[in-house]
This record gives C-alpha cells, sequence and structure tokens, in this order.
C-alpha cells in the first residue's frame, strides 16, 4: 500500500460514518488478534486505534496497510510505543511523520529518521533540530540533499560532522570535511571508502594517529602510501596496519620485523577473518533499548 494522504477532513468510506462505529467486544487478546489479521476491514481498524489497550492500538499503528485516519491520532497517543509504532511504519504519511519528529520523546524522533517514507521536507526539519542524535542520524543517511549535507559540513557538533565523513557520498562534502580543524571529523573521512586515492594520501599523513590509524583499518591504500606508513612513528599505526583485514600480506610480512615486539607478535600471529579489522557500519537505525535507561542508537558498541 502506499503512502498515505492525511488531509484536514476525515476520511470518507463507504457504509456508516466512523462515529456510528460501536465499541468492539471481546477480550484484549481477541482485539488484538483482529487489530493483527490482514483481512480485518479498515473501518474496524479505525475503532481499534482508540481500543483502550496500548498493545491492541500498537498493533493498528504498525499496520501499513493502517488507514490515514486510524494513524491520525495514534501520533498523540498518550503511549510512546504507540507514537514510535506510527514513526517506523512505512505507510505514515508525512504529516504524520511532521508530527512525530518533533515528538518529546526522542526514541521517536529516532525512528522517523529511519522511516523509507521520510522525505525532504522532513529531513529539512531534522537539520535544524536541537537533537544532535537526530542529525547525526540524517548525516549518515545514503539520499540526503546536497544542500542539506552542505549544511551539516558546518554543524556545531563535531559527532554530527564525523557521522556525515564517514557516510557520505558527496564528492565536495568530503573534499570540505577533509578541511576540518577537528580530528574526529577527519577520522569519519579516513573510513570513508568514497575518498580518492589523493585524498587517502593526505589522511595518511594527517598529524593526529587516530586519523592515519582509523585509515589502515578500512579503505586500501596506494602502495606508496602503505611503504611510507610501514616507517611510521606511531606504534597504533603500525598495530592497526599488521591486523587490518585489508593490508596486502607483503605488508604485513614487513612488519613482523616491526622494533615494536607488540606489533612484530600481531603481524606473525594474525589470521584472516579474526574481526579485528574496523569496517564502516551502516547508517545506524534507532531502536528502544528493552530495559530501563535511554542510550543513543548504537552506542553500546561504539
Amino acid at each position: 500500500m502506499g503512502k498515505q494522504q492525511d488531509v484536514g477532513e476525515p476520511d470518507r468510506h463507504s457504509g456508516s460514518d466512523v462515529a456510528d462505529h460501536r465499541p468492539i467486544g471481546g477480550s484484549a487478546d481477541e482485539r488484538l488478534a483482529l487489530a493483527q489479521d490482514p483481512t480485518t476491514p479498515q473501518m474496524t481498524l479505525i475503532d481499534l486505534a482508540s481500543d483502550p489497550s496500548a498493545v491492541v492500538r500498537k498493533a493498528v499503528a504498525a499496520r501499513a496497510d493502517a488507514p490515514a485516519q486510524a494513524l491520525r491520532p495514534l501520533t498523540r497517543d498518550h503511549d510512546r510505543q504507540v507514537r514510535e509504532a506510527v514513526a517506523r511504519n512505512p505507510s505514515a504519511s508525512i504529516a504524520n511523520l511532521m508530527r512525530l519528529v518533533k515528538d518529546a520523546d526522542r526514541w521517536i524522533r529516532w525512528a522517523v529518521a529511519g522511516n523509507p517514507a521520510c522525505d525532504e521536507s522532513v529531513r529539512r526539519v531534522m537539520s535544524e533540530a536541537s537533537d544532535k542524535e537526530l542529525r547525526g542520524l540524517l548525516a549518515e543517511r545514503r539520499d540526503l540533499e546536497p544542500e542539506l549535507a552542505a549544511k551539516l559540513v558546518d554543524d556545531v557538533s563535531p559527532e554530527v560532522r564525523e557521522r556525515l565523513g564517514t557516510h557520505t557520498h558527496d564528492p565536495d562534502v568530503i573534499t570540505a570535511l577533509l578541511a576540518d580543524r577537528t580530528a574526529r571529523v577527519r577520522k569519519g573521512v579516513a573510513r570513508n571508502p568514497r575518498t580518492t586515492a589523493a585524498q587517502r594520501s593526505a589522511l595518511a599523513a594527517d598529524p593526529v594517529v587516530d586519523v592515519r590509524a582509523a585509515l589502515v583499518r578500512t579503505v586500501e591504500l596506494d602502495e606508496a602510501d602503505l611503504t611510507r606508513l610501514l616507517d611510521d612513528r606511531s606504534v597504533q599505526v603500525r598495530l592497526a596496519m599488521a591486523t587490518s583485514e585489508i593490508v596486502p600480506a607483503h605488508i604485513r610480512q614487513a612488519l613482523a620485523s616491526d622494533p615494536d615486539e607488540m606489533v612484530a607478535s600481531a603481524a606473525r600471529d594474525f589470521r584472516p577473518g579474526s574481526g579485528t579489522s574496523s569496517a564502516v557500519r551502516a547508517p545506524r537505525i534507532a531502536h528502544r533499548p528493552t530495559g530501563a535507561g535511554a542510550g543513543r542508537p548504537g552506542r553500546a558498541t561504539r
């Protein structure tokens, strides 16, 4: 079912008006089964959207075929899990997503960021939000408009710029972030597989150890750059090379005689598939943790 139209007037269906419908009887389990049944009529789903059970309302909110008249009131539901289900619903209207991207609950705002129905108008609101994590999730989107990407290049948060640097496909954005004065931003660019050979050479000469280490773990470098890095002044960089999945075997063999025994031992003992390489993660999709406490999406492994 396509994305829904959310208009000011109530949806019109053949048959009786919604106001004529009576509350649906049965136990909560029976009403939940009805809400999940793909054959349940849309007018019944509208009734179930006002069910006293939040579990039933959440089931309606998650249905891609739920009518707009059912989803609209659920964007203001007092239960946050119900609102979050609408925020993740790929058939949610732009108007509903606009409401939810401004929700007081951050997990609901973050869920909107991962919704495939999120369009440029919603992304523009995200780019102007005070929520740093929301802007960071926006920065990781592959389909980010050049205008919004250019705006995030100057974001006040280095973390947002770092995430943009890692995930952007825009060569102009990569070029701009290479000149960022904050090392963590350049470290983000160093993880981006869409950098040019010349840009990687520049990053291989970056004065900050973390930038060079991230580079050798993540992207393939020219022979000349790898040869220079064999004599890198930082043990951390040489150790990153020794344990990187993408460093050629002859470079690792050279590191087996490194003056630092930790580097030499790591090179000699390296086994492909050992999981020591640092690959670029796909953009994160925010999911509320099941337990109490709230972190940000992906923070447990970051």
